[in-house]
């Protein structure tokens, strides 16, 4: 068998399949008929290593509880081995049905309502969200962006932040949601060294790991045994592999007490035995999936250059952060003057496009806009068009 699946550049009619990228405008508040750029998942059919791996599950015909054994291990275990220097073991390994579950799940079992959780904001909104929503004190630490277009950390602020608010947790995105930032191993390890010196527990949000243009992925918790012990890695193929929706992630923790703390707060929440065909899929995608993998980040990089090209030289006031890793661009439009809501009008009500506006990311992202790459090259072409006119158009009436 060989792969099948390597052409990117079709365009996949997604409507109709309750695809939350495409299906639910009215249902989200926005209007019908508008490009869709937001969710952070793909438009590109997944591997045919995978997709056989589905049907000879669906052929079985039986659907019963079902849980990962050796086989499913050493495929993920390898991947981040080859891939990224990572050998966890296997009593390390947590399963839940995503990684933002995780994260709550960690939030839950690491700090106890109203401590203080640190973040790095603009920084993906479920951060903020499982903070808040389990009764516990968000802290930021903005990123702050240089002249060079790139986010980088401040870490004098980083560590008052800490000692000020005595924060208890660390939840990390790296690489870095929606800044686009593969942070270096130097930059890690000073985070590490703050959070040891303070006993912060660190979460590490690692799901677009596989998903870099520049730069190495550093796994967090391979910089140090210390580090390891007071680190949660979270990872997943659902973003890698376009999988999202079959609900599994592979969350690793290395001390004991730690694991048994998420594994109970995972069990408090009803959830044990995980999705039986997100199982399958994923083992699939590890054990075969590179060479799609491989052919899919050319395409995406063909992508980028492209949307950077065209935002830079096309849009006025336009300019992008440089990135390093994912497949989410964000566009800063803060030369232009308009506020957050007359950006939102303009790039749905004038646009027609649905992207995820800045400020749900938190203040820092305020004057930016995230738009999804990982499409077609034609889609992604429509949508830039569209933004180039209504970004002139309204231009053009601030200047009369």
């Amino acid at each position: 068998m060989s792969e099948r699946n390597l052409v990117f550049d079709a365009d996949v009619n997604r409507y109709g399949t309750d695809s939350l990228k495409f299906d639910h405008a009215t249902r989200r508040g926005k209007p019908e008929g508008l490009l869709s750029y937001w969710v952070a998942d793909m438009d590109f059919k997944i591997s045919s290593y995978i997709q056989d791996a589905i049907r000879e599950t669906v052929d079985h015909g039986i659907y019963g509880y079902t849980e990962p054994k050796e086989r499913y291990f050493v495929a993920v275990s390898d991947w981040m081995k080859t891939r990224h220097g990572f050998e966890p073991r296997e009593e390390s390994l947590v399963v839940t049905p995503g990684v933002v579950f995780a994260l709550a799940h960690c939030v839950r079992a690491f700090t106890a309502p109203g401590d203080a959780v640190l973040i790095q904001q603009p920084v993906y909104y479920p951060f903020s969200e499982v903070i808040r929503d389990n009764d516990r004190r968000l802290v930021s630490s903005d990123l702050v962006l240089g002249d060079d277009r790139r986010y980088h950390i401040d870490f004098d602020d980083f560590e008052r932040k800490v000692v000020d608010f005595n924060v208890k947790l660390f939840l990390l995105c790296s690489p870095h949601n929606p800044g686009g930032r593969v942070w270096t191993r130097a930059e890690l390890e000073r985070l590490g060294e703050i959070c040891l010196a303070h006993d912060v527990v660190v979460v590490s949000d690692e799901i677009h790991h596989d998903i870099v243009f520049s730069g190495t992925h550093t796994v967090f918790e391979t910089i140090s045994p210390e580090f390891a012990s007071r680190c949660a890695t979270c990872t997943s193929a659902s973003k890698t592999f376009n999988i999202a929706g079959l609900q599994v992630a592979n969350i690793f923790v290395s001390d004991s007490k730690l694991r048994s703390s998420l594994k109970r707060e995972v069990a408090a929440s009803g959830y044990s035995q995980p999705n039986a065909v997100g199982l399958a899929a994923t083992r699939a995608a590890y054990e075969n999936g590179e060479e799609w993998q491989t052919a899919m980040l050319k395409y995406l990089k063909g992508n980028l250059d492209f949307a950077v090209d065209f935002v830079e030289s096309k849009i006025p006031f336009a300019t992008t952060i440089r990135n390093e890793g994912t497949y989410l661009l964000w566009i800063n439009l803060r030369e232009s003057g308009w506020s957050d809501d007359e950006l939102e009008h303009i790039v749905v009500d004038e646009a027609k496009l649905w992207l995820d506006g800045g400020r749900m990311f938190g203040d820092a992202g305020s004057g930016f806009q995230r738009l999804n790459f990982a499409c077609s090259r034609s889609y992604l072409a429509q949508g830039l068009e569209r933004l180039r006119v209504a970004i002139t158009a309204a231009s053009a009436r601030k200047t009369v």
